[in-house]
């Protein structure tokens, strides 16, 4: 029996029958936080136990009464959507006493409960785990004052509790990312988006500050996502000097004399506010679930663990040693060790920040390497926010190395056509902000034009390619890599990015603008739900784009709350749909007043969009009402999220690294002579590390017909969507229920992060 098996079978065994949870929200709020809540509660009633909220954090825990209330299945109904957190939160002084610790632990044992999940951040998080240490011990004393029988003290002898880190500031260590910060990033890039427009109307300079406490991680990839000339943050304090190195840096862009028009915006508050972003509902999703899980699994010798994010997995790891971790960096901070705390915050932090400098401050060209080397870089595709971003990173990164960069327009309809020009460090400022492709992109495939495309190759001296594009990006280097047997000048390093809304590319577990897509398909999503408020019970039928793959789909549809989402990859029929509306039928008769159900474009030739709309109304007659929205190619537009910009930027930069060794590593007698499998590689994000991979060794993991991968991560996301919209369905736990231990940089040391 496959392990996978093992762990589905072990999942349905794991049984929340006779236990009661209990989830709390404590310290400041973070956009996120009800999605964790909806998911901790549905998933707590999913498997039989009892789930109760404990409202205004330790303070409700502390106060009981009327402040823990057991959660039903509708409880989390439309919580989705909405910032902060609806069960309240509060800073509370009673629980640092033992008292208070005393009183809390009455209150939950009158209701039998030994299960906490707790999502704040660190201090909440340690307050949990003495509270758990105290246990048995408060107990001893509540027999001692007669408040509790001593059947009590052995039924619930010990505290189960499970954190999840909710905060804007993302300072905790032993996650990638805590919730709330990629909203607060939205938050912060949207103000600074619209601070542009106005700035370069009146040839200003704005100084923006934002929130982070001493943790300068939003300011920081901030300063990356839009290009900001100069980032102040606590691990980087300013040197002697800087004010001057500051003015010869801006002095080119604004006036000769600085202080003549300057604006100060102080972002404050507005940073926590408003709906959580796609990451943040997903991520929170993702975590409740685990959290669950470990509580399940958890025994009296489990030490305390957090559910914390590593690459694109959900990991367990012990609390203490992650706050422990935590401590250590601020300690470096008190010590002025800057070098250290930056270390200590992680790999993907200190990444972060030697792309900012790398691509903010030009040198001087006595300082640049001269390499001699001719780079070109071109989207491929249909346009993807985020290109932009990725483009400006490797012509800078590209500059910064000594090598000439080289545009393309068009793509390689553009190539052979010769729109081919040098590219200049200034020419790509201002890009990241910019959404679809400034380059120009086309979906036009090498084969038929090779021949010119390789004289024009050799008319620019053409050393190295860089393609930035989707699954005609994969295409295109597999048959220029063939053409190395006829010409030679494309014997030379090439890579791609992956860059499509529709993440349909192997070999990468994300690709460059899928996260705009799905934050415009979730806003849509949420403004559609909406209209029905306050009208009768109504079912939106929503059609995505993607092609055959069903990412949006699918990922939009846990992100939203849907209560279905038909993809390709999980082939479905009349019998299928019929349950899912016998299914929506019974909600409807709960106080739940809106359905939504997702179709992937391509899911099915015959059950079209128009085919499921008829099959609801008809079957819903009575109960719901239905309506349809094809959302068609707003998909593909706007400015690119925060996410989408830093991860262009980020593995563009990897990108120019690897080529930059390349071009030294196949120089040979003059000249560039490239012709192995590796010097043709795709880079992409495997769970928890970026890797080069050859792009012909990708052939046997590709669905050509269908344009997708044979193996698809995020297929794994389905049942948990399922079960959190009311379904009995298996899960396969295969990727969690193990507790890593934090070591030294660790797990943040990843090349991978999807934390930016």
């Amino acid at each position: 029996m496959a392990q996978s098996d093992t762990k589905k079978i072990f999942f349905e065994n794991l049984s929340g029958a006779g236990k009661a949870i209990a989830v709390l929200t404590s310290g400041g709020d973070a956009q996120g936080m009800n999605a964790a809540v909806r998911a901790v509660v549905r998933m707590g009633l999913y498997v039989g136990a009892k789930v109760y909220f404990i409202r205004e954090g330790y303070q409700g825990m502390v106060d009981g009464g009327e402040n823990i209330t057991e959660a039903k299945w509708e409880s989390v109904s439309s919580m989705l959507q909405v910032g902060g957190t609806v069960i309240g939160s509060a800073r509370c002084k009673d629980f640092r006493t033992h008292e208070g610790r005393l009183k809390a632990a009455l209150n939950l044992v009158k209701l039998g409960i030994t299960n906490l999940c707790v999502i704040g951040g660190d201090g909440s998080l340690t307050g949990a785990n003495l509270f758990r240490e105290e246990w048995s011990g408060l107990l001893a004393e509540l027999v001692e004052q007669g408040s509790i029988e001593q059947q009590s003290v052995q039924t619930y002898s010990a505290l189960h509790i499970v954190g999840m880190v909710g905060s804007i500031d993302n300072d905790f260590c032993g996650t990638d990312m805590t919730i709330g910060t990629d909203s607060a990033l939205h938050r912060i890039i949207e103000v600074v988006d619209a601070i542009m427009t106005t700035a370069q109307s009146h040839q200003r300079t704005f100084v923006l500050e934002v929130m982070g406490r001493h943790c300068g991680y939003l300011a920081l990839v901030s300063a990356l996502a839009c290009g900001a000339d100069w980032v102040l943050i606590p691990e980087m304090p300013p040197e002697d000097g800087w004010e001057e190195k500051m003015c010869q840096k801006l002095s080119a862009l604004v006036v000769k004399c600085l202080g003549f028009d300057t604006r100060v915006t102080i972002l404050g508050h507005v940073q926590r506010g408003g709906t959580p972003s796609a990451f943040d509902r997903i991520l929170a999703s993702r975590m409740g679930v685990e959290a669950v899980l470990a509580l399940l699994e958890t025994t009296a010798n489990t030490p305390a663990c957090v559910v914390s994010l590593c690459g694109n997995q959900s990991v367990r790891l012990p609390l203490m040693e992650c706050v422990q971790m935590t401590q250590e960096v601020q300690k470096a901070m008190d010590e002025k060790k800057f070098e250290e705390a930056v270390k200590l915050r992680g790999r993907s932090f200190e990444n972060n920040l030697k792309t900012y400098k790398l691509l903010a401050h030009r040198k001087p060209e006595s300082e640049l390497p001269t390499s001699n080397f001719n780079v070109a870089v071109l989207n491929v595709g249909a346009p993807a926010a985020g290109m932009n971003a990725a483009v400006r990173s490797a012509v800078r990164v590209g500059i910064s190395e000594g090598h000439k960069m080289f545009a393309v327009n068009d793509g390689f309809e553009g190539f052979y056509k010769g729109q081919i020009k040098e590219i200049k460090w200034s020419d790509v400022g201002g890009w990241t902000g910019q959404g679809g492709s400034l380059l120009g992109t086309k979906r036009t495939l090498p084969a038929k034009h090779v021949g010119k495309i390789a004289e024009q190759m050799r008319t620019h001296n053409i050393n190295a390619l860089l393609v930035i594009g989707g699954f005609e990006a994969l295409e295109s280097l597999l048959q220029l890599y063939e053409a190395r047997a006829t010409y030679e000048d494309f014997c030379i390093p090439m890579c791609m990015l992956p860059a499509t809304i529709s993440n349909n590319v192997p070999g990468t577990d994300l690709s460059i603008g899928a996260d705009t897509a799905l934050n415009a398909i979730v806003e849509t999503c949420d403004r559609i739900k909406q209209s029905a408020s306050g009208t009768k019970r109504r079912v939106f039928i929503i059609e995505t784009m993607g092609g055959y793959c069903g990412y949006l789909a699918t990922v939009a549809g846990l992100a939203a709350g849907a209560d279905a989402a038909y993809i390709y990859e999980e082939p479905f029929d009349i019998r299928d749909l019929q349950a899912n509306v016998e299914h929506l039928t019974e909600k409807m008769k709960t106080s739940i007043q809106r359905g939504l159900v997702l179709r992937n474009e391509n899911s099915n030739d015959n059950y079209t969009t128009d085919f499921i709309y008829q099959l609801y109304s008809e079957e819903g007659k009575g109960v719901f009402d239905c309506r349809k929205n094809v959302l068609g190619h707003m998909q593909q537009g706007g400015a690119p999220s925060p996410f989408d910009r830093n991860f262009g930027t980020k593995i563009s930069a990897k990108a120019m690294h690897w080529v930059t060794k390349k071009l030294v590593e196949t120089f040979r007698q003059g000249r560039v002579f490239a012709n192995t499998e590796d010097s043709c590689c795709l880079l992409g994000m495997r769970r928890r590390a970026l890797i080069f991979q050859p792009v012909v060794q990708l052939k046997g993991e590709t669905d050509f017909v269908h344009r997708i991968p044979k193996e698809q991560w995020w297929l794994k996301l389905r049942p948990l969507m399922k079960i959190l919209a009311k379904y009995k369905t298996s899960y396969d736990v295969s990727d969690s229920g193990q507790l890593e231990h934090v070591v030294h940089n660790q797990p943040k040391d990843s090349d991978a992060s999807v934390a930016m």
